[in-house]
C-alpha cells in the first residue's frame, strides 16, 4: 500500500517536473526579449529540477546519494541564477541595446 503511494507522488512529481520543462522551454522559443527568455528558463526550469530531484529521492541508494541529489539541484540553481545575471547584466550595458529595443518598439 505504501509502496504504490509512494510510486504514485513519484509519477507525479516526475510529470510534472516534465510539465514545467516543456512550459520553460516554450517560453524560450516563444518570447523575444533576451531578459524574458531568461526568466523562463531559470525560474521554471529549476523547478522543473526540483520537481524531479524530489520523485528520484525515494529510489537514492543510500543518504548520501539523496544528499548528492539535492547538491547537485543546488549546484544548478547557483549555476543558473549567476549566469542569467551575468547575461542580464551584459544586456543592459551593451549600449545598442537601447537603440535595439527603440527600434522594434517602433
Amino acid at each position: 500500500m505504501i509502496d504504490s503511494a509512494v510510486f504514485a507522488v513519484q509519477v507525479v512529481l516526475l510529470v510534472l517536473g516534465c510539465l514545467f520543462f516543456a512550459v520553460g522551454t516554450l517560453g524560450l522559443f516563444r518570447f523575444s526579449d533576451t531578459l524574458t527568455r531568461i526568466h523562463a528558463l531559470t525560474k521554471v526550469d529549476n523547478l522543473g529540477l526540483g520537481f524531479i530531484i524530489l520523485a528520484l529521492l525515494p529510489l537514492a541508494p543510500s543518504l548520501a546519494g539523496g544528499v548528492k541529489m539535492v547538491l547537485i539541484w543546488a549546484a544548478a540553481l547557483a549555476a543558473s541564477a549567476t549566469s542569467a545575471h551575468l547575461i542580464a547584466r551584459a544586456v543592459h550595458v551593451r549600449p545598442e541595446h537601447s537603440a535595439v529595443q527603440e527600434a522594434a518598439d517602433d
